[in-house]
């Protein structure tokens, strides 16, 4: 390919500097799919949380994860009291869960069974991996928060597919080998995955 070359955009027209509205944002940014974790913490004694996709891994070597709350997210203040919190990995299977914590209300937790990790997150059943985590920092970034968390403890789950989101919907995906992995099982080097 020639640098400079025009480069063909077919679906959403060419690509132009300049103010970016939020709907177009939302929309191209919506091409890239996610999984989704809900996010969890207890203060005072009452369960509080938040079905997330803006979450990662960070860092290895300490290992650190970060998410994303909104600035006008309930939870997240109780969270951040807490100075404690759950990652939750959905799985397929977790739809309606997903759902019920992407919505505003103080009942989340009522018809769910969860267990306290060591910190005291609730842990959510069925999920496909948990972590419990300290927050570490917090920044500002526009309308969000970036939030930096030390991971004290892990553990996988179930092996089932993954909750994924893309394009404004949930969807899933079946596992096909792939001719280039050394491994099937990708749990087996971790490291090539960061």
């Amino acid at each position: 390919m020639t640098p400079g070359a025009p480069v063909a955009l077919p679906r959403d027209g060419q690509l132009t500097a300049g103010p970016v509205d939020a709907s177009r944002f939302r929309r191209v940014l919506g091409e890239f799919c996610t999984g989704v974790v809900v996010i969890t913490a207890q203060a005072g004694g009452q369960p509080v949380g938040f079905a997330c996709q803006s979450f990662s891994s960070l860092s290895l070597d300490p290992p650190l994860v970060l998410f994303c709350p909104t600035r006008t997210s309930r939870s997240w203040p109780v969270i951040a009291q807490a100075g404690h919190f759950g990652v939750n990995v959905l799985s397929a299977e977790q739809r309606e869960i997903s759902s019920v914590f992407g919505r505003p209300g103080r009942e989340k937790f009522a018809a769910l069974d969860w267990a306290p990790s060591p910190n005291g997150a609730p842990l959510l059943a069925h999920a496909l991996a948990w972590l419990d985590c300290t927050v570490e920092t917090v920044h500002e970034a526009g309308d969000h928060h970036v939030v930096v968390g030390r991971v004290d403890g892990l553990a996988a789950g179930a092996a089932t597919s993954p909750l994924l989101f893309h394009r404004g919907h949930y969807t899933t995906t079946a596992e096909q080998p792939d001719p280039w992995l050394p491994h099937p099982d990708l749990r087996t080097e971790p490291d090539s995955w960061f």
